[in-house]
């Protein structure tokens, strides 16, 4: 047992999923018969680069909320874009069914049997910036059993905004200190810690293939998990 915490929730992107492979094989699979030919995983971190600025403009009120699958489909067509004529030819039917890939990716090895685990001790949530709808397939493609569903369409705005950590508390009718956020990214743990939650860090050094680790926090937590596994 982690002392003091009740519930914990979870960042889910990089995490508990791997959406680079996942990403990269779907992207293939659809827009290959389109005549499109690229680096499939280089496409993949390519649509991932476009997350981050689509969430600022709705965190500083140039767009007012709007679900990840709406950011997504924009940023998805400004990559399509930029890799010339025949990605630029997709159709829209494509580019649908592209879009959901994001609510078909695996989860890492360790995750399954971890949450089942987890689930006797503690009530467990995603805190997500993807939206409910999105959560809820991933936790069925995945076997997951969550006992609610925050984040981001919750809190009608973007991690790392407070009011995303502080209503995923509210929901789970807990102080922030009973609340532990679990994620592989310091960024999102500091944020959660300013609202008073605990924090706990787990390691996903594959998330970008290797390119970008971050292997260890590189903020001060309150509970790291060991090599990678969400096992206490």
């Amino acid at each position: 047992m982690i002392p003091g915490v009740q519930a914990l929730i979870f960042d889910v992107f990089g995490t508990l999923v791997d959406w680079r492979s996942c990403v990269a094989q779907q992207a293939q699979q659809v827009l290959q018969p389109c005549g499109v030919q690229t680096d499939w995983l280089a496409f993949a971190d390519a649509w991932r680069g476009e997350y981050q600025g689509a969430m600022e403009a709705v965190r500083t009120g140039q767009l007012r909320f709007c679900t990840l699958d709406t950011l997504h489909r924009r940023n998805l067509d400004i990559v399509l874009h930029r890799l010339g004529a025949a990605a630029a030819q997709v159709p829209e039917a494509q580019r649908q069914a592209l879009n959901l890939a994001w609510h078909r990716l695996d989860a890492w090895p360790d995750v399954g049997p971890a949450l089942k685990r987890l689930r006797e001790r503690y009530r467990l949530a995603p805190c997500s910036n993807g939206h409910i709808s999105l959560m809820v397939d991933l936790a069925r493609h995945n076997g997951w059993h969550w006992d609610a569903i925050l984040g981001a369409e919750l809190a009608g705005d973007y991690k790392p905004k407070p009011v995303v950590y502080r209503r995923a508390c509210e929901a789970l009718g807990l102080a922030p200190e009973a609340v532990m956020m679990v994620a592989a990214h310091s960024d999102d743990l500091a944020a959660a810690a300013q609202c008073g939650l605990r924090t706990g860090f787990v390691a996903r050094v594959h998330e970008y293939g290797g390119l970008r680790v971050e292997a260890e926090p590189t903020v001060s937590v309150d509970y790291i998990f060991e090599s990678g596994v969400l096992t206490p």
